[in-house]
Order: C-alpha cells, then structure tokens, then sequence
C-alpha cells in the first residue's frame, strides 16, 4: 500500500516537473531526471519486495 501512494506521488511529480511552462524552459530536463530516476528506484525495491 505505502510502495503504490509512493509510486503514485512520484508520478504526479514527473508530471509537474515536466519544463512546459515560460518560467522552467531554462531549467532543462534536470528535474524531472531526477524525479523520474527516484520512481525507477521505488518501482526497483517494490519489485525485490522491499516495501
């Protein structure tokens, strides 16, 4: 349960992440790299069972 509202937030916060707005197109893919690679890390612990 507490590995899917994990999951779950991460993706919400790729999503926002994401440099689509005037202010963030400077920022690059920084941001969302580093979002994403934490969601491949919970998703790798979820799997081993971890979690």
């Amino acid at each position: 349960m507490l590995g899917m509202i994990l999951i779950i937030i991460l993706i919400l916060l790729l999503i926002g992440a994401l440099p689509r707005w005037g202010y963030s197109t400077g920022w690059g893919y920084y941001p969302s790299g580093g979002v994403g690679l934490l969601l491949i890390v919970v998703i790798l612990l979820l799997l081993i069972g971890y979690f």
